[in-house]
């Protein structure tokens, strides 16, 4: 059975998710369980990319934010991070026809600063390449921490009221939404996470108060268009209250 014969129901069809963000995890696991070096993992997880913005695309998800490279991962083997440097700028490259092709508009969220040269530069390539398009929009968050972006948010809330510009007394949370690096972009409804790992790791702390958690046991590798109409009807079976009864 192909993975194309595999349809999203007319329910999930119904109560489809504005914006989808996903944790890719189990790039290493997937390669060490093949006796495979880590970049492996790495290149197999680009197509695994490539499926999920197809699919989702072709769903009419107005967003999906792709955890890419955490703030953490800066603390991995060298070797390891220039590799992902290089697979992350070479997808930037490829993709550019593919994503022009299904009308996808490319963001970035992080610190992209510490990126390297032939990165940032690509990256200002491709998303003006795609600026015109108005289907799915692409989030990559790269050089990512959820706190971090919380402590810049406050920085540039702080620097507000010190100029006068804003009292400490009207800040409310749309204060803060305005703020941060997803500013103008709505909260994620759906937050999936593969490789079974509970945790939210520093990801979109803010965005993702109320967003629906589907943990699935599958590694980012291995995770492709079937499994994500499987998350997309998990979550069409859940009946959201943000807090209400």
């Amino acid at each position: 059975m192909s993975s194309h014969s595999v349809q999203l129901s007319a329910q999930a069809k119904s109560s489809l998710p504005t914006h989808v963000a996903v944790i890719m995890d189990g790039n290493g696991r997937w390669a060490k369980e093949r006796n495979l070096p880590r970049v492996e993992g790495h290149r197999n997880g680009a197509e695994s990319v490539r499926a999920v913005v197809r699919a989702a695309g072709e769903f009419g998800i107005k967003y999906l934010t792709l955890y890419a490279f955490s703030m953490e991962n800066w603390s991995r083997p060298k070797e390891e991070v220039d590799t992902l440097m290089k697979y992350l700028d070479r997808y930037l490259r490829n993709e550019v026809g593919e994503l022009q092709k299904n009308n996808v508009r490319l963001e970035v969220i992080g610190q992209i600063y510490r990126l390297p040269e032939f990165v940032q530069e690509q990256l200002k390539k491709t998303i003006t390449a795609l600026q015109k398009n108005n289907g799915l929009t692409l989030v990559l968050a790269l050089s990512y921490g959820g706190r971090t972006e919380i402590v810049e948010t406050i920085r540039k809330i702080a620097a507000k009221v010190k100029l006068g510009k804003l009292d400490p007394e009207e800040i409310n949370e749309q204060t803060v939404t305005q703020h941060l690096y997803t500013k103008g972009i709505p909260d994620p409804d759906l937050l999936i996470r593969t490789s079974g790992e509970m945790r939210v790791s520093n990801f979109l702390l803010w965005q993702i108060s109320y967003a629906e958690l589907v943990v699935t046991p599958t590694l980012w590798p291995d995770f492709r268009r079937t499994q994500f109409i499987e998350a997309l009807e998990e979550y069409a079976r859940r009946h959201r209250r943000f807090g209400t009864v």
